[in-house]
């Protein structure tokens, strides 16, 4: 009987190939496994990276100080801006040389000055124990809450709660709510600070739901609270802080007067309520249209007491 001719595997040419000159042994070869792209071998060279010297360990420690204080540096250099008046020459307030000279919003100054003051009592107090200092204003703003005293205590569980690392603002927050808790103070309204009166559900407030007042008694559980039009005992459930900064509710206590003084019940309807309006704002500053009104009226009033 007849066997059929042996058959052997041939090796795949590239269609694209024109070459028909291949040898016959090369054509007929079998493919080796050894000769798979995908199975060699290859020799990577480990390359040893150098310890730092203590030249650059102390390098290293100098920059990441300056990048820490650049915050800090600012808020240093804003304080002697605003204190020596050095904007007068070409700006009559300072939140608007901040804004035309840098492009701040009214209130981003004064968080990074207070922010330098934090930072500073940071430094003196925590860097012997704890080496991460605040980054940038935003994660040292919840400090402001607390007294000086507290505040290395706040940063230092805040860093901790971060494992050794730079604490975000919510980590900051969180360690700050814990303290404020633990202290248990149920009033921490404090003389001169802003607050919004929520009047739902108090009959004795009607009219007054929104309106902002300035704080000149603190009680218990309750805080008389001064407004547009008069002064009101204030329960702690119907107030909402607006957390200005000090230098916002010296403003706001300036408006407050100028608004008290010129307000009464003689008043055109119109001119009553713009100052109305005014006793509602949720920001501590008058715009340039606000600012010339209240002026014209203030005048206004001069003028007939003086009659």
């Amino acid at each position: 009987m007849n066997q059929p001719p042996s058959r052997r595997r041939k090796k795949a040419i590239p269609a694209a190939s024109n070459d028909s000159t291949l040898p016959n042994d090369l054509a007929e070869e079998d493919i080796s496994p050894q000769e798979n792209p995908a199975l060699a071998t290859i020799d990577v060279t480990a390359v040893e990276i150098p310890e730092l010297t203590e030249q650059e360990q102390s390098d290293r420690l100098h920059l990441e100080r300056r990048v820490e204080r650049a915050f800090f540096e600012a808020g240093k250099a804003l304080t002697e801006l605003r204190d020596r008046r050095l904007y007068r020459s070409t700006h009559k307030t300072f939140e608007d040389y901040c804004r035309e000279r840098f492009g701040f919003s009214r209130r981003q100054p004064y968080h990074l000055i207070e922010a330098a003051v934090i930072f500073d009592n940071l430094v003196e107090k925590c860097e012997r124990n704890v080496h991460i200092l605040p980054t940038n204003e935003w994660q040292i703003r919840p400090l402001s809450k607390l007294d000086p005293d507290i505040q290395p205590e706040a940063w230092e569980q805040a860093v901790e709660s971060a494992n050794g690392k730079v604490p975000s603002h919510r980590i900051v927050k969180d360690a700050v709510q814990r303290i404020m808790e633990r202290t248990q103070v149920p009033n921490t309204y404090q003389l001169g600070e802003v607050c919004q009166i929520l009047a739902k559900d108090n009959p004795e407030l009607r009219g007054k739901g929104g309106c902002w007042g300035i704080v000149n008694h603190v009680g218990e559980f309750s805080c008389t609270v001064k407004t547009w039009d008069g002064v009101y005992t204030v329960g702690l459930q119907h107030l909402k802080s607006h957390n200005y900064l000090p230098a916002e509710c010296e403003q706001m206590q300036v408006i407050c007067d100028r608004i008290n003084r010129v307000y009464s019940s003689g008043l055109e309807e119109s001119v009553q309520k713009f100052l109305e309006m005014l006793g509602k704002l949720n920001r501590a500053y008058l715009t340039d249209l606000e600012e010339k009104v209240l002026s014209v009226i203030e005048k206004e009033y001069r003028s007939s007491d003086q009659k």
